[in-house]
């Protein structure tokens, strides 16, 4: 399995609140963000980890130049306009096999990650295994419908009845949803949600799988909620 977290924002509502590193070095319990990304990663059989970051963000360039990792690094600095450009720069580097693309923020528990991971790589009829969760926190979510069998069936900016869960921002996804990431590009696409339209549109088997809780570190305040989380 391969691991990508795409760190290519700003973070700029955390600098406006007075939290001077770069989002991807913010401490949660001690650990910076994206080291607990990689750990994380690693435990969970990583055979490589991809990595973009904005051109601005030289300590996080730095930092991520700095790690003695026992599997390939692929590290892009490149600043882009979404995270699905950001998602495209990052998957040239996959080659074949299964994927996961997080967020550098989206923060989750590491028995439900491994949970979720083995999950994915035991299907052999997914073409994607998206992360949910009933739980809302996200200023502006993702809603997913589902029917019966966790298959996917929509992506909605707004609630809709029958929905039960929102994106998790964890994308585990395999080479078909790669030709329609290129097609999207082609087609001067933007936005991962709209991109995740396109996989259903055409016609990708994906499935839901439910995480209890997942947060986004996009504030100030987040930081101790995410703590807290983590602690429970």
């Amino acid at each position: 399995m391969h691991f990508a977290i795409i760190a290519a924002g700003e973070g700029s509502r955390l600098a406006q609140e007075g939290v001077a590193l770069p989002k991807p070095l913010v401490q949660l319990n001690g650990c910076p963000m994206i080291r607990r990304l990689i750990d994380i990663f690693l435990g969970c059989g990583a055979e490589s980890i991809s990595i973009i970051v904005n051109q601005e963000m030289t300590a996080v360039q730095e930092y991520l130049k700095s790690l003695d990792l026992p599997v390939p690094l692929h590290l892009t600095v490149k600043s882009t306009p979404s995270s699905m450009h950001s998602f495209f720069e990052v998957s040239r580097s996959f080659t074949s096999g299964k994927f996961i693309l997080t967020t550098v923020d989206t923060i989750f528990r590491p028995d439900e990650f491994s949970k979720y991971v083995a999950a994915f790589d035991a299907d052999d009829n997914a073409d994607g295994f998206m992360a949910v969760t009933s739980f809302i926190d996200d200023e502006k979510p993702l809603y997913i419908a589902t029917d019966d069998n966790l298959r996917i069936t929509a992506f909605c900016d707004d609630m809709q009845p029958g929905i039960k869960y929102i994106s998790g921002g964890i994308y585990g996804l395999t080479k078909p949803a790669l030709n329609v990431l290129e097609d999207c590009m082609e087609r001067g696409v933007s936005r991962m949600r709209n991109y995740q339209r396109a996989l259903v549109d055409a016609g990708l088997n994906l499935r839901a799988y439910p995480f209890r809780k997942i947060v986004d570190v996009d504030h100030q305040q987040d930081i101790a909620t995410a703590e807290a989380f983590l602690n429970e």
